[in-house]
């Protein structure tokens, strides 16, 4: 009875966590959008001024359209200039908290046509993992699950690879310098990422921006504050 005391305390007081967490997300997500917003809008081409600049700029446009080294998405133009507004305005508002849920439903919308459109043929990670042992896959493998077996085998090539790359380096680079800031890997560009920030968003969807931080918070206490003084 105490475990369960001290449980529901702890449950009452969650609140604090969840306005924590809300918090946490919206930083953590908020730089992602805006630079990806950014990239896309002509606002780093120092050739174009003025109100023109906020954009999509003429090869994110191509790209969204072009079908064979591209997107080939219908409406090219109004798509990429969709997205990067999105992004951009998106990622601003969720740094502030303001329209944490609303803002949250068309960046998680951009999400799912990345992973659909962008990363989806090349599979679940972002970088490849050449540690069988400790790939997440191999949990997937001892369910069963055939996919899961093909990644390993994935993982395993690329490890040869992998290596095989490094002994060239090390035959014919200065490693110590090449190897300074970090060390190389595959990328594989597969969904992982975009998978991770829609799962984030439709957290941000049900619990909000988060109590003090968000401007949402402050809003809502002023809509409460006169709503009340007008029924007074």
């Amino acid at each position: 009875m105490k475990l369960l005391n001290i449980y529901q305390a702890l449950a009452n007081r969650s609140f604090h966590v969840k306005s924590i967490s809300a918090t946490l997300l919206r930083l953590y997500l908020a730089p992602i959008f805006i630079i990806a917003g950014y990239s896309k809008m002509n606002l780093s081409n120092p050739d174009i001024n003025g109100f023109n600049q906020l954009f999509a700029s003429q090869d994110i446009i191509n790209w969204f359209g072009n079908g064979e080294w591209g997107l080939g998405l219908p409406f090219p133009e109004l798509l990429a200039n969709l997205a990067a507004w999105t992004e951009f305005f998106g990622g601003w508002l969720l740094l502030i908290g303001l329209l944490t849920r609303i803002v949250s439903i068309p960046l998680l919308f951009t999400m799912v046509v990345a992973a659909t459109t962008v990363h989806l043929d090349k599979g679940w990670f972002a970088i490849t993992p050449t540690n069988v042992d400790a790939s997440p896959a191999k949990v997937l493998t001892w369910l069963g699950v055939e996919q899961a077996e093909m990644s390993l085998n994935n993982s395993e090539a690329t490890r040869v690879r992998l290596n095989k790359m490094k002994e060239i380096l090390e035959e014919n680079g200065n490693t110590d310098w090449l190897y300074e800031n970090g060390n190389i890997v595959v990328l594989n560009n597969g969904i992982e990422f975009a998978s991770t920030y829609f799962i984030m968003l439709l957290v941000l969807i049900g619990i909000g921006g988060g109590r003090f931080t968000s401007v949402d918070y402050y809003l809502y206490n002023h809509w409460i504050r006169t709503k009340l003084e007008n029924k007074l």
